[in-house]
């Protein structure tokens, strides 16, 4: 049973037009904010917190996952608890390409998310909250019941801005039972030996067990929109093809991850007029694979090191972590233009499965986000499997501004 927020002295007691001051709401229970609060309630559990969530349990609908390389040993001990499947390599299947790569990667069900979490944050927790408005320090429910705090972290997803230049990752996924063992014993996070449907298309399997499996058809294009059936469909005729006969579709999942060929860092934070942000909204993802989750631990950190958690001081604490990650990003970005807006969409695979020929430590230090300079010239010395013409000028649309109806 999730109780009532805890009160303070100052503020009486709560009601339809009343008041209670925290020192930091979440808005949003997704996976950044539940582990800023999760940070918060394990090591400073003085602080008067407060996370809120529109749905009857936080985490959603998702699958978040990451390699033992994206973080350090002591980021993976904080986090295991949540962590549902790991697997000690993982395989990558392309039309002249099939190779395994040895490393940790992990994954992280929303289900195990909302059961560890739940219990940890107790009373710090609210479900069923609809939001109507909120600032840097207040937050105001549909009932008309405003909540202060020193500050107020908005982590409800990505928000649209003519700042940002992006493509998309776009997928649906179902976790599936099979009639029989698939025989798989560790993850393909890419199978693009598929028809490339008109973008980068991949097929991403996760065994989860010995006839469980999540699988998931994925697509790089310049739209998030993609019609379910034709995923759907997609993901039967993928199962077939490997011999797999699915006996029931356990659940499902959709989504559009953003990403990024060009953006203006500044002028979107100052769109933002002091609001403290996380995840999605705060711009907090691998710009190339979308992954989410080692930036969510890594700002859970830098939140829960503030001293000061009041909203001017904590804005500007936040918009510096993003902008130190922005200014390292700028290779990933030119990489994405290449794979974007150079070459015929069914070609896209190519950039990738050369990206694969690569050696293996430089393949985790990209997906870790730190490819060392070395690494970025390794990338892109050689034949590029795109036009040359067209990769030029797709690196040097540096703009948002300059990226129009690419699709």
């Amino acid at each position: 049973m999730i109780t009532a927020p805890r009160e303070t002295a100052a503020t009486g007691a709560t009601g339809a037009t009343g008041a209670t001051h925290y020192d930091l709401i979440l808005a949003g229970g997704g996976l950044a904010n539940g582990l800023i609060a999760w940070r918060l309630r394990t090591t400073r559990p003085d602080l008067r917190i407060l996370l809120l969530e529109q749905h009857e349990r936080i985490g959603g609908n998702h699958t978040w996952s990451f390699h033992d390389s994206d973080l350090d040993d002591a980021q993976r001990a904080w986090l295991a608890p949540l962590v549902s499947a790991r697997w000690p390599r993982y395989e990558v299947v392309f039309p002249e390409l099939t190779r395994t790569l040895e490393g940790g990667y992990a994954s992280i069900a929303s289900d195990d998310f909302a059961r560890v979490l739940t219990p940890a944050l107790g009373d710090a927790l609210r479900t069923n909250m609809t939001i109507a408005a909120l600032t840097p320090t207040t937050v105001t429910l549909v009932d008309g019941t405003v909540l202060h705090a020193g500050a107020v972290i908005d982590g409800r997803g990505p928000l649209p801005s003519a700042r940002l230049a992006l493509g998309y990752q776009t997928f649906l996924g179902q976790e599936v039972r099979l009639a029989a063992p698939h025989g798989l014993t560790a993850p393909v996070l890419m199978d693009a030996s598929v028809a490339q449907q008109g973008g980068y298309r991949f097929v991403y399997v996760l065994p989860f067990g010995p006839d469980r499996l999540l699988i998931e058809d994925t697509h790089y294009v310049d739209a998030p929109e993609r019609d379910p059936a034709r995923l759907r469909a997609n993901i039967a005729a993928y199962a077939a093809a490997r011999g797999w006969t699915i006996t029931d579709v356990l659940r499902e999942e959709r989504g559009a991850l953003p990403i990024t060929l060009a953006s203006d860092h500044d002028g979107y934070w100052d769109d933002l007029r002091g609001q403290p942000s996380a995840g999605l909204r705060a711009g907090l993802f691998h710009p190339t694979t979308g992954y989410s989750l080692p930036h969510a631990v890594r700002l859970a950190e830098c939140i829960a090191a503030q001293a000061d958690l009041r909203a001017p001081a904590l804005f500007a604490a936040i918009r510096a972590h993003t902008g130190a990650a922005w200014r390292r990003q700028r290779f990933f970005r030119l990489l994405n233009r290449m794979l974007f807006l150079a070459g015929e969409a069914d070609h896209r695979w190519r950039v990738m499965q050369r990206f694969y020929t690569l050696p293996a430590p430089l393949i985790s230090r990209f997906y870790a986000g730190r490819p060392t300079l070395g690494d970025q010239l390794r990338v892109v010395s050689g034949k590029p499997p795109v036009p040359v013409g067209q990769a030029v000028a797709a690196a040097l649309k540096t703009q948002p501004q300059q990226i129009r109806n690419f699709a």
